[in-house]
């Protein structure tokens, strides 16, 4: 076996292997070469990945980590190298996903002398990170205890740690014997013990409107006897979105769709008393702006770890999972008279009819391109969603219940949203489609300079030369001002990239081209696929706009 001759490589690597950390994204450098070749000469033990990217490594991580469960190490040289991953530790901060950091740097007597590719990298992160490892550059028991702690910290509590680790030179002698025999620690589990005090049941079967708002969540998250019993229940009304993968034909699962049109006497009447909220972020800004304005005089969320005040009226958090909380809620409550839940299933049901009129006699656009792709996606796929207009479209389609939806709502960025997508492709176990805006794929171009993108890989381009959702928010004018500074208008394609990157390039143009090539793009599973959707620019805002007035 070959091994990095620097002790602390020795042992930073062998904790690794003894706790699980298998997956490593490398990008190339030479102050990190004692771990690039500590990690990838022990085959059978670590899958290594090649990323020049760093951003765009750190972004295929988290969508590996994201689909496997448990952290993705990324591990880069000296400098201004880190620095690259940090959107990527601030998403996965917030979407609560396990990453370990691993940065190579110089020794702290060579910090702020003026050499080369030398920043100050201890707790860079330190605003959106769990734990921050700063090593020591000899081997100890002290660097080994802040490792084994860096492991746990991003498996216990869900999200980024970060792990400085500083080397001399010589940084590529080898050998073939460890020099260090490192300290494991052992944690122990936490046990969820939660119990539900009855001063909860007792206002929750006293409450006639009970609005359940389900955030970001993994496929199968809640069990479906709590499904069926909440489904039953005339006094709850259970909002969700594409990314709660949460589903029931009595769920409403088009939020914006349902509320917009709302009265501020039908805010009134559909202001809950209790309001229970679990899951990561949520989407819709419309419900989020009615329940602040329209408060609940009760609001619990559900989760082991967090909870924010999203609508400034959280009156208790409970630190346990879903699942446990509703089993003992639901285990006690009392039938309700009440219409709460029939109203709004009949006012969803109309929605419904109105958009399928709509829809139907509206042009070619934006969307008109995601009613078309909701009713002809594939069943039992994985469909990775970028930030921005893409998948606030989403919201207002149906699709088939059986397809997974993930999006990085943890800061809601535009970038890296390519790069996560293809990271969890290659972690998931069922064909991936990627749907994606404009500015956000060219902005993470690089995400295609990888040799890991599975063959059945596809990614679905609007392209409407710019960023359309900015025609839609408050302060749009047809100046050039505008054009320029917020829509960044542009007359680029995606063939160019294609070709560049050997992916098979697909265009449509209207509804009869759409038709043409849809079959044709899915039928390519030999190589990775883009559809380059053109939509018109100018248009797409009010086919929207009308839209939430028909």
């Amino acid at each position: 076996m070959i091994y990095p001759k620097i002790p602390l490589a020795q042992s930073l690597i062998e904790i690794f292997k003894a706790k699980g950390i298998h997956h490593i994204i490398i990008s190339p450098g030479s102050r990190n070469a004692p771990l690039t070749i500590g990690f990838s000469n022990q085959q059978d033990t670590f899958k290594c990945y090649s990323i020049a990217d760093e951003r765009c490594a750190a972004f295929f991580a988290m969508g590996m980590a994201q689909q496997l469960n448990k952290p993705v190490a990324v591990v880069c040289t000296s400098g201004s190298a880190l620095l690259n991953y940090y959107p990527a530790v601030a998403e996965a901060f917030y979407s609560q996903i396990p990453m370990i950091i691993v940065s190579a740097d110089r020794p702290q007597s060579k910090i702020d002398i003026g050499d080369g590719q030398t920043i100050r990298q201890e707790n860079v992160f330190e605003n959106h990170c769990l734990y921050n490892a700063n090593l020591t550059e000899y081997a100890s028991n002290d660097n080994d205890i802040k490792i084994n702690v860096a492991i746990h910290e991003a498996i216990a509590k869900k999200g980024p740690t970060h792990i400085n680790v500083p080397f001399e030179e010589p940084l590529y002698d080898l050998v073939s014997e460890l020099s260090v025999e490192p300290k494991l620690l052992a944690f122990e589990n936490e046990i969820d013990d939660f119990i539900l005090g009855e001063k909860f049941v007792r206002q929750w079967n006293a409450a006639k409107k009970k609005l359940i708002l389900v955030g970001e969540l993994k496929p199968n998250s809640l069990e479906n006897a709590i499904v069926e019993t909440l489904a039953k229940d005339n006094s709850v009304v259970v909002l969700t979105e594409k990314t709660s993968n949460l589903h029931h034909e009595t769920f409403i699962d088009t939020i914006d769709t349902l509320i917009t049109p709302f009265s501020d006497e039908d805010f009134q009447h559909f202001q809950p008393e209790i309001l229970v909220t679990f899951g990561g972020m949520v989407v819709s800004k419309r419900i989020k702006a009615f329940l602040r304005k329209y408060k609940p005089q009760e609001h619990w969320h559900i989760d082991t770890l967090r909870a924010y005040n999203t609508f400034g009226s959280l009156s208790q958090h409970f630190k346990t999972k879903p699942n446990l909380f509703l089993a003992q809620l639901l285990d006690k409550q009392k039938a309700m008279d009440s219409a709460y839940k029939i109203t709004y299933s009949k006012i969803n049901q109309l929605r419904k009819e109105k958009h399928s009129h709509y829809v139907n006699d509206i042009p070619f656009s934006d969307f008109k391109a995601f009613e078309f792709i909701s009713h002809n996606l594939p069943k039992e796929i994985q469909l990775q969603v970028s930030n921005s207009s893409a998948i606030r479209y989403l919201q207002l389609v149906t699709i088939d219940k059986s397809i997974e939806v993930f999006c990085n709502r943890g800061t809601s960025g535009i970038d890296g949203s390519t790069s996560t997508a293809i990271g969890a492709a290659l972690q998931a176990n069922k064909p991936t489609i990627f749907i994606t805006g404009d500015i956000s794929f060219f902005y993470d171009s690089n995400a295609l300079w990888n040799s890991y993108i599975p063959k059945n890989f596809k990614i679905i381009l609007i392209n409407n030369s710019g960023g359309g959702i900015f025609r839609i928010l408050p302060g749009h004018q047809e100046t050039e001002v505008f054009n320029t500074f917020f829509e960044t208008s542009h007359n680029l394609n995606a063939s160019h990239l294609a070709r560049m990157f050997d992916l098979t390039y697909y265009k449509a143009t209207d509804e009869i081209s759409l038709e043409n090539q849809w079959q044709l793009f899915m039928n390519q599973n030999d190589n990775p696929a883009i559809l380059e959707i053109f939509t018109p620019e100018k248009i797409n805002n009010k086919i929207l706009t009308n839209y939430f007035k028909c």
